[in-house]
């Protein structure tokens, strides 16, 4: 007769056994986040004493170049793997022509910072969509259409201005055709062989970029960038854009968004094997920081477990507005 209140067989194999304690758990984690992993994307303009906050994504501002300077020392300080510029013109024309103006934010901003911390890695976004009065990525055609090909001499000059200036990476978001090409032989040929470009290789169109459009002044006047970005529904075609790129000389690859596009940075990394960056964006960002302060969640484990989720979905840097605050976390535990 057999016993009601005997053991069942059971197999040896007891899972909670490594998660019984933190020091348990941080003996066997599989992903591990360091302050060196994340960029941290600011908005530069001109001025001085400027520190204007962003009313949708709280705890980010548009800085004038000194105050973007103890911004530096704050990276510097917390051990972040780098920055990323993006630039916002006092001037705004249908070609953005103050992408390329060497005295314009960003190159203004490289050089103030490569002068005062020269072992901070500077990336600087390239595209038009800043610096353009109707806040496409490129050139228009006379139909209202972004013109691929007249567009890529434009990223060749505002790239040449940022590598002239001193920037250790140019990264080009706009996901014109052929772009990387375009930049590497404009930069070989102006002597920039050792330049890399961090390459936004599968950005798609996504409707978490809304807060970085107040944050750079790039919301387009018409339209959107459907015809240029990618679709949110195609993986395939991320790996056929990220192939083309490898081609064409990407040193970096990135996907953009990241919380979203878990799927793509595996596949993508899987595929590639290259360096690769994701892009946690300003609606991934504003949505913990919103939850937060409503009490709904806690912000500090939201935050790193965002991040940690990109991470373990095989990105090796995150572009992230947390970065700051991540690199404190990181240090209090």
């Amino acid at each position: 007769m057999t016993d009601a209140h005997a053991s069942p067989v059971m197999s040896a194999v007891r899972m909670r056994r490594l998660r019984g304690s933190e020091a348990m758990r941080r003996l066997v984690r599989e992903t591990r986040l360091h302050p060196s992993q994340f960029i941290w994307p600011l908005f530069v303009r001109s001025g001085t004493g400027v520190r204007t906050p962003i009313g949708s994504m709280p705890g980010v501002s548009q800085t004038s170049v000194d105050e973007l300077l103890r911004d530096a020392e704050r990276a510097m300080t917390a051990g972040l793997g780098g920055i990323l510029l993006f630039g916002i013109p006092d001037t705004k024309d249908a070609v953005g022509s103050s992408a390329w103006d060497p005295h314009g934010p960003v190159p203004e901003a490289v050089r103030a910072v490569k002068r005062e911390f020269p072992d901070l890695l500077v990336i600087t976004d390239v595209c038009m969509c800043e610096y353009t009065d109707h806040g496409h990525c490129g050139l228009l055609t006379p139909s209202g259409d972004v013109d691929n090909d007249a567009t890529l001499a434009l990223l060749a000059k505002e790239a040449l201005a940022h590598a002239e200036a001193g920037a250790d990476i140019v990264a080009p978001s706009d996901m014109m055709d052929h772009r990387v090409a375009y930049l590497r032989q404009a930069l070989d040929g102006a002597g920039y062989t050792h330049l890399p470009i961090m390459s936004y290789a599968a950005k798609y169109a996504s409707a978490f970029y809304g807060p970085f459009r107040e944050a750079a002044e790039s919301t387009p006047a018409f339209g959107d960038r459907r015809s240029y970005q990618m679709d949110s529904a195609n993986g395939r075609e991320a790996l056929r854009e990220v192939r083309l790129d490898v081609e064409e000389g990407a040193d970096i690859l990135m996907v953009k968004p990241a919380g979203a596009y878990l799927d793509i940075i595996s596949a993508v990394k899987r595929d590639t094997r290259m360096p690769l960056a994701a892009y946690q964006v300003s609606g991934e960002y504003s949505m913990i920081r919103a939850a937060a302060e409503r009490g709904w969640i806690d912000g500090d484990r939201a935050m790193m477990e965002s991040l940690v989720a990109i991470a373990r979905a095989g990105a090796d840097m995150i572009i992230t507005y947390f970065a700051l605050d991540a690199a404190a976390h990181l240090a209090r535990r």
